[in-house]
């Protein structure tokens, strides 16, 4: 179902809360302040949100702090991944209606959903899981399609085969874990020892806590690497990838491998509607959880980042109003 609903005078004219970043990489120079309420531009809605989730290291990216220009943004709103419900649409925005609830992932170069209104192109969102509240949608977007495209894209996992999954504790980890075990796959999860029993719940067969046991010991030959931490980790886990595995990050290029028949691959996640969509499906048939580590609300936005830089809290941290 499709609709056209133009933001009247007095909307536009409104302001909302927002968290705002002043400083690249600083989460102490965080602050609440009124700003105005965007307008959804075409193929966009406007989300009344409801919960939002954040990536620690976002307030380092590039693209926090540009536009697709290039062109400076002074103070931007963080937090890429949101659940709401629709308040109004675009021009010639198809596929939503006012007062649906969804969830999805805000453009890396716009504003986020730190706030209490946020413009999103249509096709970043999908229908939230009903079986969800909208504090657990909102962990899911980026965190389970990250863990989706690593393992099965750039992957190619299938049942039958062997994943090591390096941080299985986190966000992006929780989810790696639960998809590769309903596919099938042999998997081998590293993480701190306050990681251990939630992952092995969620279907690792094997734990290696990095703080006491080198994981090597653990895991053997796999064919599927997925690396979210990068460093000497990563550079360790070249030496098990199977011959024709594959090591696949989300931390900034891997080296080249030393396997001569392995390959690497990085990447950035992507919005993926339809994507969206089955992870909403198997969360509503409960073949996956959303870990909720914490929730603050955004008045609390700067220490809610620095909590989860500082780790030791599993799954996502969410704001909320």
């Amino acid at each position: 179902m499709s609709m056209t609903n133009k933001l009247t005078v007095e909307q536009q004219d409104k302001t909302m809360i927002a968290l705002r970043a002043r400083m690249s990489g600083d989460a102490r120079a965080l602050s609440c302040e009124e700003v105005p309420m965007p307008s959804p531009g075409i193929g966009d809605v406007l989300l009344e949100v409801r919960a939002a989730s954040f990536t620690p290291t976002e307030l380092k990216w590039p693209s926090t702090w540009v536009d697709r220009a290039g062109q400076a943004r002074p103070a931007p709103i963080p937090a890429h991944e949101v659940s709401g419900a629709v308040a109004a649409l675009g021009y010639g925005t198809t596929g939503f209606a006012v007062g649906d609830e969804v969830y999805g992932l805000t453009d890396w170069y716009r504003d986020g959903a730190a706030a209490s209104y946020v413009a999103v192109e249509a096709r970043n969102l999908a229908l939230k899981p009903p079986s969800l509240d909208h504090l657990h949608a909102a962990a899911v977007s980026l965190a389970a399609l990250t863990a989706w495209q690593a393992l099965f894209e750039h992957g190619g996992l299938s049942a039958g085969q062997s994943v090591l999954i390096h941080g299985a504790g986190g966000g992006v980890g929780v989810f790696a874990v639960q998809l590769a075990h309903s596919a099938g796959a042999h998997v081998i999860a590293t993480g701190r020892a306050w990681a251990e029993d939630l992952v092995r719940e969620l279907g690792a067969d094997e734990f290696a806590d990095t703080e006491r046991r080198r994981f090597e010991e653990v895991a053997g030959e796999v064919d599927v690497v997925f690396d979210v931490v990068g460093g000497e980790i990563r550079s360790r886990s070249w030496s098990l990838v199977k011959p024709g595995g594959v090591l696949v990050s989300v931390v900034p290029p891997p080296e080249e491998s030393r396997h001569p028949r392995a390959r690497g691959v990085f990447f950035v996640v992507e919005p993926d509607r339809a994507a969206l969509a089955e992870l909403a499906r198997r969360i509503d048939a409960g073949e996956l959880r959303s870990i909720v580590g914490e929730v603050f609300p955004l008045e609390r936005g700067q220490e809610a980042f620095e909590a989860k830089r500082r780790s030791g809290i599993p799954g996502k941290l969410r704001v909320t109003h």
